[in-house]
């Protein structure tokens, strides 16, 4: 295992072009669909919202894509989340098929206090269910 989660996808027709290959947007689906499982096995929350006040937004993305994947593939999403600071924290993604990579990237999520718009720090209860709880 590459990262501290893995989930499998299946390449679905709405993340391909006419060709049958993922369109780059597609990628950040992946990304998307494998934080929101690792949230709630490791938080047991419906990320990205936390409770009625706090909730995570994205403030950076990156992806570098080095194969297509097409139409049907089954793809590996490993998840290993790394903390930037008190209020941020990067959830960096490896995809792969089979054994081969062919996408990797991250999504830099912030807390966010609703009442407020602010950011907030991140609770140590959050960040010992991130950091600590290992698949």
């Amino acid at each position: 295992m590459d990262g501290d989660f893995e989930f499998k996808e299946t390449v679905r027709i709405y993340d391909t072009d006419a060709e049958g290959v993922v369109n780059y947007a597609g990628y950040y689906r992946f990304f998307s669909d494998a934080l929101e499982q690792f949230a709630y096995e490791k938080l047991g929350k419906a990320f990205p919202i936390m409770n009625d006040r706090f909730f995570f937004v994205v403030v950076e993305s990156h992806a570098r894509y080095y194969k297509s994947a097409r139409l049907g593939d089954v793809l590996n999403i490993s998840i290993s989340p790394e903390l930037l600071s008190e209020k941020a924290v990067k959830f960096n993604f490896l995809i792969k098929r089979d054994a081969e990579l062919i996408c990797e990237g991250y999504i830099t999520q912030v807390m966010i206090d609703k009442n407020k718009w602010k950011t907030v720090e991140l609770p140590q209860e959050v960040k010992n269910k991130i950091f600590h709880a290992k698949s």
